[in-house]
């Protein structure tokens, strides 16, 4: 009998020094060695939590792994209840994620880390570059995500022969287009650069293609290795199911994750499907993702999608974020609000205009009684509105 493998924490420095972690991933990769949990090196409170619950000191158990398919990587995610949880990667899932990927962009390319390496997002980049055979670079973001940093990091890997790709999330992808400049100009030169993490704006997808930037929207979790359906389209390797004409999503395919640490009976993975937690509908062979289940709204006994009100609120002029929540309220038992992130905090656009724009398309129930105008949303991993910090910003 094969003996246990070890779950061993990998501290991932932000920005160029996550490149550090290629020969330990390789090896990870490769099987050769313990499986790893990646933790953000400088997060040092939030490193030693996680691995406390998921890398303590007990080795790899049962079904949490298999000689003839070692995982690779535990990833961990709070998903949106805060308890961390242990995604358990195999190597085989992580592969057959990265390929797909290349078959579906038009093949193994040169690939710049925009975003931090110890999400899922992040270090799938990583994992695409060794898989091509290529030296991937990545942004300095040692004082933020900056344009003109994105922009030097780029110069290397634009020159290399073949494909370029990136990867961003909505609030990177917004800096670069009102940035302008170098950055912008940079940007476009990617034949595919990955935008998730979070949904996107329909309002800045247009703005980017209208720039001719080749953005390519993903919908996945750490729990599908990441992205697994491309602008609505599932990957040659996933399968997608809803309940329903609009009901839950489950996804399948080699991609997928064998559960979670800790939790070998965990319910979400259930006869080779993945319950998502999200509501979603076919639009013709596009997928719609409605939002997450939890996050639905329930006012005056009608259902309300906060992601369906985000898109109207982030078409009109001057918005350029937005994030919808279900507060308690006597008369309707959820009453609908809306943070807003103008384009100009000095001069939002009128409250009345953006209740009277989803009011028109989604009816009443679904407009906000009470519009927040804020300078940014608070945020958690690697770009998602982080709805409990932003309802307890709104309640003070």
């Amino acid at each position: 009998m094969p003996k246990a493998r070890d779950l061993q924490p990998l501290p991932v420095p932000p920005g160029t020094g996550a490149l550090g972690v290629l020969p330990a991933l390789t090896r990870a990769l490769d099987g050769d060695g313990p499986a790893l949990l990646p933790v953000a090196a400088g997060n040092v409170e939030g490193a030693q939590r996680l691995v406390a619950a998921l890398a303590d000191g007990s080795p790899l158990a049962g079904a949490e792994d298999h000689p003839d398919d070692p995982t690779a990587l535990v990833i961990a995610t709070s998903g949106s209840t805060g308890t961390p949880k242990g995604v358990l990667l195999p190597a085989s899932a992580l592969r057959a994620s990265a390929e797909a990927t290349h078959r579906r962009l038009g093949g193994p390319g040169h690939w710049l880390l925009a975003m931090p390496a110890h999400h899922v997002a992040g270090i799938q980049v990583l994992v695409r570059a060794l898989l091509a055979g290529t030296r991937p670079h990545a942004t300095d973001t040692s004082a933020g995500f900056r344009p003109d940093r994105f922009a030097e990091a780029a110069s290397p890997v634009l020159a290399a022969d073949g494909p370029h790709y990136t990867a961003l999330v909505p609030t990177q992808l917004s800096r670069l287009l009102d940035a302008g400049g170098d950055g912008l100009a940079t940007l476009r030169k990617f034949d595919a650069v990955l935008l998730g993490g979070a949904a996107t704006p329909p309002a800045l997808l247009r703005r980017a293609r209208d720039y001719g930037i080749g953005v390519t929207t993903t919908y996945g979790m750490s729990e599908t290795s990441g992205g697994c359906v491309y602008d609505g389209r599932p990957l040659d390797v996933a399968k997608v199911h809803i309940d329903g004409e609009t009901g839950p999503i489950r996804l399948a395919g080699p991609m997928l994750a064998r559960g979670y640490r800790h939790q070998p009976d965990a319910v979400a993975f259930t006869d080779g499907w993945f319950r998502t937690g999200d509501l979603g509908r076919w639009q013709g062979d596009r997928l719609e993702v409605l939002g997450r289940t939890d996050d639905m709204i329930i006012t005056g006994g009608v259902n309300v999608a906060p992601l369906a009100v985000e898109r109207v609120l982030t078409e009109q002029d001057g918005v350029r974020e937005a994030c919808v929540l279900g507060v308690p309220d006597q008369e309707w038992g959820q009453a609908v609000i809306a943070a807003v992130v103008p384009a100009d905090l000095a001069d939002p656009p009128a409250p009345d205009t953006l209740r009277t724009a989803v009011r028109e398309r989604l009816g009443a129930a679904a407009t906000p009684k009470r519009v927040a105008f804020l300078a940014e949303l608070p945020l958690r991993g690697p770009g998602k509105p982080d709805r409990r910090a932003l309802a307890a910003q709104l309640d003070s």
